[in-house]
Formats: structure tokens, C-alpha cells, sequence
């Protein structure tokens, strides 16, 4: 025989199943850390955004459009002026930013 018995015999370390699991669960860790837990923040914050938006404020489109709110249809749509006299109906979702807030309607109720 040319393989002796003492080659052939398993001689793993003590706790040697933690051990080698140790490497991808640190990697787990810091993926969660650099990663997930930054895209999560920054969509928390999107969203909020988004729910905030309000008429008069200056937004940016996904596409890319610059334009006004005039009117908050719903939680999922607004109509924002991007020329004079040119208005279209946008997705909240695909607003991908708010430049300058807008001051608040005014009642005229007095």
C-alpha cells in the first residue's frame, strides 16, 4: 500500500465546524454593515421625501424632467409644470428629488 493509515484518518481541529463557518459569517457582517443597511437608510429617506412633497416644491423626475408640483393628486401621483402652461401627471416613486420646498398654500378663507 502506498497510503498509510495516518493520511488516511480525518484530524480536524477542536470546534473546527464553528471555526470554518467563522469566515462567511464575519463576511455576512460586514456586508450588512457597508451594504444593506446604507440602501436601506437612503430608501427610508427617499421615501419620506416623496411622502412630503407638496405644492410649490421644485422637483426632479427620474427621467431627468425639472419641474414644480402644482397639484398632489394622490400618494402615488402629482402634476408637476415643467414649462409654462405645460403640466404632466408623474409616478411619486420615480421623483428622484426635491430641490427647494415650497411655502405652504395660503388660505383664503379670512
Amino acid at each position: 500500500m502506498f497510503i498509510s493509515p495516518a493520511f488516511a484518518q480525518a484530524g480536524g481541529a477542536p470546534g473546527g465546524g464553528f471555526m470554518e463557518f467563522l469566515p462567511l459569517i464575519l463576511i455576512a457582517v460586514v456586508f450588512y454593515f457597508l451594504l444593506i443597511r446604507p440602501q436601506q437608510k437612503r430608501a427610508k429617506e427617499h421615501s419620506a421625501m416623496v411622502a412630503a412633497v407638496r405644492r410649490g416644491d421644485k422637483v426632479v423626475t427620474a427621467g431627468g424632467l425639472m419641474g414644480t408640483v402644482t397639484k398632489v393628486e394622490s400618494a402615488e401621483e402629482v402634476v408637476v409644470e415643467i414649462a409654462d402652461g405645460v403640466r404632466v401627471n408623474v409616478v411619486t416613486s420615480t421623483l428622484s428629488d426635491v430641490r427647494s420646498k415650497g411655502e405652504p398654500a395660503k388660505d383664503n378663507d379670512n
